[in-house]
């Protein structure tokens, strides 16, 4: 599955680049911020933890912004082990970049973030993954749809968003098909969208999410890692057969590792 492949591609970058005694301490913390290096002219931002109203309740997030201004809105989408502090890290880089960021848990029916995983000295431990799977099967296209949504009127109602500017949604992983429903279910406020190392874009099944492709007007990259592409090499090109069928632009990159922050996501979503 695509969250596993990426557990590896991480580990694998982070193991590369610190001794392991050091990579025992950051993998599983903020502390990967280490790593990166500091955004060029970043500006100074404002964090918070929210909570956004949907039919279905009361979901919690991170909502992150420049101290001034109104800026364009990007939603974040996480992948299977949900909101923690690795992606309210990205969020906060992308609104050192001048965005407006909202993470979400898309968990939220069942518990606030960050998930609590029974077994912390293994990740791969088998009553992890069936906590993260029994979690990402509660969701739905359905539930994605009405989040989705609620997602982005809660953007539009922040006086850090810019609503003359359309929104930016990213996805990894789990989160990369979400990102394509977003944009076909909110398509008037979706310009721009991005999948890394999504998993199920393209399948047999009446709600494949590339079905949805012909109502979405956001230009698109999706980032296909090489492991993924391995395992289903025809999904990219059912990918670019459904976009070439519309007027949408879409940039189909292959790409080695899929780390875990993607500092070139700004270039995607500069609307």
């Amino acid at each position: 599955m695509c969250d596993d492949n990426t557990l590896d591609d991480n580990e694998h970058a982070l193991a590369s680049s610190v001794t392991r005694r050091k990579f025992g301490i950051i993998s599983s913390t903020a502390a990967v911020a280490t790593l990166l290096p500091p955004v060029a002219n970043a500006m100074s931002t404002v964090e918070s933890d929210v909570v956004v109203d949907t039919p279905d309740g009361k979901a919690d997030g991170y909502f992150v912004h420049p101290a001034s201004g109104k800026h364009p809105a990007v939603l974040i989408w996480p992948d299977i082990f949900g909101l923690r502090p690795a992606f309210r890290l990205m969020g906060k880089r992308l609104a050192e970049n001048g965005y407006s960021v909202l993470v979400v848990n898309p968990y939220y029916r069942k518990l606030e973030a960050p998930v609590q995983l029974p077994n912390l000295e293994n990740k791969r431990a088998p009553e992890n993954w069936d906590l993260l799977r029994s979690l990402a099967g509660s969701l739905s296209p359905k539930t994605n749809a009405t989040d989705a949504a609620a997602f982005i009127n809660y953007l539009d109602k922040q006086d850090a968003v810019d609503t003359r500017k359309k929104v930016g949604t990213t996805g990894y992983c789990m989160g990369g098909p979400m990102t394509m429903i977003t944009a076909a279910h909110v398509p008037g406020r979706i310009g721009a969208g991005a999948s890394f190392h999504g998993g199920g874009l393209a399948t047999d099944k009446p709600d494949s999410p590339h079905l949805l492709i012909p109502t979405m007007t956001a230009d698109y990259l999706v980032a296909v890692a090489a492991n993924d592409d391995e395992r289903n090499p025809e999904e990219k090109e059912t990918l670019r057969t459904a976009f070439a069928a519309t007027n949408n632009d879409i940039c189909l990159r292959r790409i080695l590792k899929t780390q875990v922050f993607h500092r070139d996501v700004t270039n995607v979503i500069d609307l």
